[in-house]
C-alpha cells in the first residue's frame, strides 16, 4: 500500500514521535502525536458556526473523552484509532470530522467521497440516523446501504450521487461487484466496530474494500476492543495511527453493577418471565433463534408486552420492532446476539443474559446497551448448575466480578434486584415452566424422548388412527 506523505509540522522528520504503549496493548497501536492536547470543549475545535448551531439545538454541548481525545487529530486528517467503551460517543467522534472534511465537495455518480463500514445493519441504520441533521446543515448527501432492504433502491441513490456511504461490508461488496459503486474516489474510511466485523468473518470483505479505497486516504478505526484481526487491519491499512484509549478492556463495564443469579434449571424461565414482568424495559438474550421466538410467544401469553429480534427476521421487521422498544410500546426485547451491538436505547437500566453469552467479549457487549453515555445499569446473568463453571471462566475474562445471589422465582431477593414480579392477573398462563416441558435447558432444544414416551405416543396415535378408519 502507498504511505500517505506525512503532515507537516509534527516534528523535524514530518512524522509523529513514538512512545511507549499502555502495557498490554498490542505493538501496532504505539503512535502518539504531541502537541495536540484534548479538545475541553467543541467551541475549541473550529467546527463551522452552523453546525455547532445544530448541535447545540440538539443538546449536544461537551464532548464525552473519546470525542475530545480524537477530533482534534481527525479534523487534522490524520489517521485515528479509537478504543471507548460501546456507548460512549464513537459516532460523533467519527462523524463530526467525516462530514465536516467532506463538506463542500461533491461526489460522481458512483463514486462516494467517504465511507463507514459498521458490521450490523442496525449500527448502520443508527449511525446514518445520528449524522442525518449534521450531513443535512452542512449539505452532505449520506446514503445507507446493507441487506434485507431493496439493492436496486441502493443503486440508484449511488447513481444519483452520494457524498457519504454508511454501509455493511457484505451488501457494500454486492455493489461493487455489480459495478453500482465505485470506490476509487473514497478518501476517508471509517471502520466502526471493526472487532465485530472480524469476529463476524467479514475481515477479507473489509480487505478487499480497504484495498479499493484511496491509498493515500485518511483512514478512522473506532471499537470497544482492539484485538486479533484488527491488529492485522491497522498494520496494513493505517498510516502512523494515533492512539485515543480512554478506557481499557474490563474498564469498559464500570458504570453497572453486575449480578449473577444461580438458579435450578427447572425454575429458570419462571424466574425470566417474572423479570420480563418487571415495570420499566428490559433487554433479555437468548442463544437461538428458536428460543428467542418461543420465549417471546410465552410471555405475551403471560400477558407480557414483549417483540422478537434475531437475524431470522427481515430488516423492515426488525426496524420496526425496534422504533416499538425505544417507544415503549414493547418492554421487553427479547433477542440474540445480534442485539448486543449498535443499538441505542436511552434509559436501559437492565440487560438480562436468560443463556449466559458464550465469552466476555459477547459478555461485555450485551451488558453495553446498558449504562450509556455515563449511566448507570445493571447486568443480570441466570445460571443454572451445569453452568457455573464456564461463567465463572467468563467473569474472569472479562475482569469482572459480580454479586453473586442463589435465587428462586417469587423470592423478594430476586425482587430486589431486578424488579422481578408475578406477570399480569388474569393473563393466559400454564405457569411456572409448563410452555417449556419437553425442552432442554436452553429454548429450542428438545430434550430426548423416552423409550416408555414413545411406544405410549405411538400407540395412542394407533388406536387414533383405528377409530378413524371405524367411522368412515
Amino acid at each position: 500500500m502507498n504511505a500517505k506523505p506525512p503532515d507537516p509540522g509534527l516534528s523535524r522528520t514530518g512524522r509523529p514521535q513514538r512512545a511507549t504503549a499502555p502495557q498490554g496493548e498490542p505493538s501496532a497501536f504505539q503512535t502518539v502525536v504531541p502537541g495536540l492536547p484534548p479538545a475541553g470543549s467543541f467551541d475549541a475545535l473550529g467546527l463551522p458556526p452552523e453546525l455547532m448551531r445544530t448541535m447545540i439545538g440538539l443538546g449536544v454541548k461537551e464532548p464525552f473523552p473519546i470525542q475530545a481525545a480524537t477530533l482534534p487529530n481527525a479534523l487534522a486528517g490524520r489517521d485515528v484509532l479509537g478504543r471507548a467503551r460501546t456507548g460512549s460517543g464513537k459516532t460523533l467522534a467519527f462523524g463530526l470530522a467525516l462530514l465536516v472534511r467532506t463538506a463542500g465537495l461533491r461526489a460522481e455518480s458512483k463514486r462516494p467521497l467517504a465511507l463507514v463500514l459498521v458490521p450490523t445493519r442496525e449500527l448502520a441504520q443508527q449511525v446514518g440516523e445520528a449524522l442525518a441533521p449534521y450531513a443535512q446543515v452542512l449539505d452532505v448527501r449520506l446514503a445507507t446501504v446493507v441487506g434485507g432492504l431493496s439493492i436496486n433502491r441502493q443503486s440508484a441513490l449511488l447513481r444519483a450521487g452520494t457524498d457519504v456511504v454508511i454501509a455493511t461490508p457484505g451488501r457494500l461488496a454486492d455493489l461493487v461487484s455489480r459495478r453500482d459503486c465505485h470506490l476509487d474516489r473514497v478518501r476517508i474510511t471509517v471502520l466502526d466496530e471493526a472487532d465485530q466485523m472480524c469476529d463476524l468473518g467479514f475481515l477479507p470483505q473489509v480487505s478487499e474494500i480497504l484495498d479499493g479505497v484511496r491509498p493515500d486516504g485518511q483512514r478512522l478505526l473506532f471499537s470497544a476492543t482492539l484485538d486479533r484481526d484488527v491488529d492485522q487491519l491497522v498494520r496494513r491499512y493505517l498510516h502512523d495511527p494515533v492512539l485515543a484509549s480512554v478506557d481499557r478492556g474490563a474498564d469498559s463495564v464500570t458504570t453497572m453493577e453486575h449480578h449473577v443469579l444461580n438458579i435450578h434449571a427447572a425454575d429458570k424461565y419462571a424466574v425470566a418471565t417474572e423479570i420480563a414482568a418487571r415495570d420499566g424495559r428490559v433487554l433479555m438474550f437468548l442463544d437461538t433463534r428458536a428460543g428467542v421466538d418461543q420465549f417471546t410467544r410465552h410471555l405475551r401469553a403471560s400477558g407480557v408486552q414483549a417483540a422478537a429480534l434475531h437475524s431470522g427476521k427481515s430488516q423492515p421487521q426488525r426496524s420496526h420492532t425496534l422504533a416499538r422498544f425505544k417507544d415503549g410500546e414493547v418492554t421487553v426485547l427479547v433477542a440474540t446476539n445480534v442485539a448486543a451491538r449498535g443499538i441505542h436505547i436511552d434509559a436501559l437500566d437492565l440487560v438480562v443474559n436468560v443463556d449466559p453469552p458464550a465469552d466476555a467479549k459477547d459478555y461485555l457487549h450485551r451488558g453495553g446497551r446498558t449504562a450509556r453515555a455515563g449511566e448507570s445499569g445493571n447486568v443480570v446473568t441466570l445460571v443454572t448448575p451445569d453452568q457455573r463453571r464456564d461463567v465463572n471462566r467468563m467473569m474472569s475474562d472479562a475482569g469482572i466480578r459480580p454479586a453473586v445471589t442463589q435465587v428462586r422465582s417469587g423470592e423478594e431477593k430476586l425482587t430486589a434486584i431486578t424488579g422481578a414480579k408475578r406477570p399480569p392477573a388474569g393473563a393466559r398462563s400454564s405457569g411456572g415452566n409448563a410452555p417449556f416441558r419437553g425442552l432442554g435447558t436452553r429454548p429450542g432444544r428438545p430434550a430426548k424422548e423416552s423409550r416408555k414416551t414413545a411406544e405410549a405416543r405411538r400407540t395412542a396415535e394407533a388406536r387414533a388412527a383405528a377409530r378413524v378408519r371405524k367411522g368412515r
